[in-house]
């Protein structure tokens, strides 16, 4: 059970690697570029971006 745990663990820190990243450069491309004036539109925007530099993160990465 102990080998399970750890393969388990071991993409979960993976998969948390590639999070950390890819929104610190969202909120980084967020603040410099996303100036609509509404709280709404810009935090849709940010998500917007993150979820795609997600995908292309895992797929430059060979995960699905």
């Amino acid at each position: 059970m102990r080998n399970t745990t750890d393969i388990r663990a071991l993409v979960l820190s993976d998969l948390s690697a590639i999070n950390v990243v890819t929104v610190s450069v969202a909120f980084v491309i967020a603040e410099m570029f996303y100036k609509f004036h509404s709280f709404t539109l810009e935090a849709a925007a940010f998500l917007a971006t993150w979820y795609v530099l997600r995908i292309a993160a895992r797929a430059a990465l060979g995960r699905s």
